[in-house]
């Protein structure tokens, strides 16, 4: 009897776990409390080592994602200042088309308003003809039209020579004569004024 009471407390008996094998343990857990989630971890030094180099690779991908969304930014916001500009110039230069095409019609007011008035009837039809014109003038004013000075000494880069004379008490030089009034756009030249220049 007494040899099978002594079999069963050495089986009862709890097994002693060596050193190596309490380092095996990778997570200890301290007990729950209505589901809640433990509120520490014991890891092992490879496991603590992953997790670093895990940690310092998402703080790499957040330097790069950061770093390519400042990229983009900058790049935006370049593109929209671009944009703005091509914006401008594009009706810049369609309103110098505008009024390029335009100029011929102004042409002919003067012309019209040139000639001379030979009866009364004439005289209400030149009154109608003067209004037009400064409602066309106005207009195209306001667009930023303005008219090349020709008074004085001929300027290349305004006016366009197309005849040489004398008269006198001109100097060479002066403009003499104006054959088609020349116009501009801001500082934008869109036609230079013909005009017969003093030797």
């Amino acid at each position: 009897m007494s040899k099978k009471k002594e079999m069963k407390q050495e089986e009862k008996a709890p097994k002693e776990q060596t050193p190596e094998e309490t380092m095996e343990e990778t997570v200890t857990e301290e007990p729950k409390q209505d589901g809640a989630e433990p509120e520490s971890y014991t890891l092992t030094a490879e496991e603590f080592k992953a997790a670093q180099e895990h940690i310092e690779k998402l703080k790499k991908e957040k330097e790069e994602t950061v770093l390519l969304l400042q990229r983009n930014q900058a790049d935006f916001d370049n593109f929209r200042r671009r944009n703005a500009s091509v914006r401008a110039d594009s009706l810049e230069e369609g309103k110098r088309d505008c009024i390029k095409e335009l100029l011929p019609v102004l042409d002919n007011f003067d012309r019209a308003l040139e000639a001379k008035v030979e009866c009364e009837q004439d005289e209400g039809w030149r009154d109608g003809i003067i209004l037009v014109h400064k409602q066309l003038l106005d207009a195209l004013q306001k667009m930023g039209l303005s008219e090349i000075e020709t008074d004085g000494k001929f300027d290349p880069n305004l006016h366009n020579a197309v005849m040489q004379g004398t008269e006198e008490g001109k100097e060479s030089g002066d403009i003499i004569q104006v054959f088609q009034k020349g116009y501009r756009v801001g500082e934008k030249i869109i036609r230079p004024s013909m005009v017969k220049v003093a030797e």
